[in-house]
């Protein structure tokens, strides 16, 4: 439970999550007018992972939906098991035979195998998809739809009426009501424009890159053994990465790999050799790294100027 804003910036922070006041502050708000939080930014600034580190710090579980071009309801919802439905009405058989041996005519025989239709149609023979799943959780939960931006229109509809009121029909079943309205998070890429009835639904978070102060705290609270003086060169050179025409801009989790590497290699200073032999851990297109290359003895002044002083 978060009662304060300050209480989610500390339990955020317990499981790892290194986050702005105004990230904690859209947090408590969507927990308390108990509206999902559609996260919007470009790729590897932490929106999934501020989902993972919702569940770790409130000890629920984590159901996770990836989204993609193609998904539909029932693979997002459940799926009927027709295969067992059939091999458990074959092995029932004989106990059906000795059900209607009283039966006086058809009739009477269909009403019989009617008061027993429970047999037949039961949640036994659904597998539950991720969003049935939160529907049905005996605990409170964290629903992640993730990439909701790769979806289809149609399905992005289908999803509005779902989180409208947190309950689905089964034609064999009927309404399923959920136990407990799961927190949810939907991140986006931005690839597309989503739907303005689901944005209204939803509380609106975008998530850039962090400040150099914020990304700092990041990489020392998730990379053990980094002096302060070698993140902040980490930093320095990703920003000036970022700041390039780059086909992939460094994420927030490579600059980590970047200073895990600087630890490994026991290297105090991102200096030119090691901005050389080390780029493979930020740049993940050969064009991409022909640029920064040419950029090298400015990445590796932007490096030692972050020090300087």
């Amino acid at each position: 439970m978060f009662d304060t804003i300050k209480d989610v910036h500390e339990k955020l922070e317990s499981a790892g999550y290194i986050c702005s006041v105004q990230i904690a502050t859209v947090v408590f708000l969507s927990y308390k007018l108990g509206k999902p939080l559609f996260v919007e930014g470009p790729a590897g600034v932490g929106k999934t992972e501020l989902a993972k580190a919702l569940a770790i710090s409130e000890g629920q579980e984590l159901i996770r939906l990836q989204c993609y071009e193609g998904l539909d309801e029932s693979k997002a919802l459940y799926e009927w098991e027709y295969a067992k439905q059939i091999l458990y009405t074959q092995m029932l058989k004989e106990k059906i035979g000795d059900l209607l041996k009283n039966s006086k005519n058809l009739s009477d025989g269909v009403e019989t195998i009617a008061g027993h239709e429970d047999a037949f149609f039961s949640p036994r023979f659904i597998l539950p998809r991720p969003l049935l799943k939160a529907i049905l959780s005996d605990r409170p939960s964290v629903l992640l739809i993730d990439e909701i931006d790769k979806s289809d229109p149609e399905f992005e509809a289908f999803l509005l009426e779902v989180l409208s009121d947190f309950q689905v029909s089964i034609p064999e079943l009927g309404t399923l009501k959920a136990k407990h309205i799961p927190l949810v998070v939907l991140t986006s890429n931005d690839t597309r424009e989503m739907s303005d009835a689901l944005k209204r639904r939803c509380l609106h978070l975008y998530l850039d890159f962090p400040e150099p102060a914020l990304e700092s705290r990041i990489i020392e609270s998730r990379v053990p053994g980094i002096a302060p003086a070698a993140a902040k060169q980490v930093v320095a050179a990703v920003n000036a990465l970022r700041k390039m025409d780059l086909k992939k801009l460094p994420s927030i989790s490579e600059s980590i790999d970047w200073a895990r590497a600087m630890v490994h290699l026991n290297s105090l200073e991102l200096d030119h050799n090691t901005i050389q032999s080390t780029l493979a851990t930020v740049i993940k297109h050969r064009s991409d790294l022909n640029k920064a290359l040419e950029n090298i003895n400015d990445l590796a002044r932007q490096a030692r100027s972050a020090t300087i002083g």
